[in-house]
């Protein structure tokens, strides 16, 4: 309370009155009073550190990564977050998209960092001829056109094995684009699986 602090002081008599100090020297009991407690936790650090070190140290077992999820909503976010894997990539860059995806992409200029970057990519894509302008700025050879028995309603990211993106609201649909990222390792590995067996059964584009 402000009675505890020094600021407030109060009366014996009925009713009880309050008085408060003037700011400039409610402010000098504040600051000094916090100079006594950490001066205070300076003379107990020793004993504190020494107490500290009697604990059991349990973390030194190997403990599991805790996976991180995030959910993401509307187009700014998810951009946002696409640019900021974009540009932590280290060494491979994995996209899975229909037609729509990758033309919200493109008007959002996603793939100017990864021209002018040295880090591999690969795109896999539904998107037909009238479309692929889509990919002039980036190596042709690494965009692949999926195969037509493959729904195109799903649309993922994968940055370095170590990060995932998916879409569980595409561009194709009318409602608010949402997506997930994640660093769960198991979702990580399945999705690089998926997107590896895609690769190997698509055709590469030729314009």
């Amino acid at each position: 309370t402000l009675q505890n602090k020094g600021i407030v002081s109060a009366t014996f008599q009925h009713p009880i009155k309050f008085a408060a100090l003037p700011l400039q020297k409610a402010v000098w009991v504040l600051v000094n009073s916090e100079k006594e407690r950490v001066n205070s936790l300076e003379k107990q650090e020793k004993s504190i550190v020494e107490l500290w070190n009697t604990v059991p140290e349990f973390t030194t077992t190997t403990q599991s990564k805790e996976n991180r999820f995030q959910m993401l909503q509307g187009s700014n976010q998810v951009h946002s977050k696409i640019r900021e894997m974009i540009n932590n990539t280290n060494s491979e860059f994995c996209v899975l998209g229909s037609e729509k995806d990758y033309l919200k992409f493109y008007h959002s200029d996603f793939f100017e960092p990864l021209s002018k970057s040295k880090i591999e990519y690969k795109f896999l894509t539904s998107s037909p001829d009238r479309s692929m302008y889509i990919f002039d700025e980036v190596d042709k050879n690494r965009v692949k056109r999926i195969p037509k028995d493959i729904r195109d309603n799903l649309c993922f990211l994968l940055k370095d094995d170590e990060e995932l993106l998916f879409f569980i609201k595409n561009a194709g649909q009318a409602t608010e684009v949402t997506a997930i990222w994640t660093d769960s390792e198991s979702m990580i590995y399945s999705m690089k699986i998926l997107f590896e067996s895609i690769w190997t059964k698509s055709k590469n584009i030729h314009l």
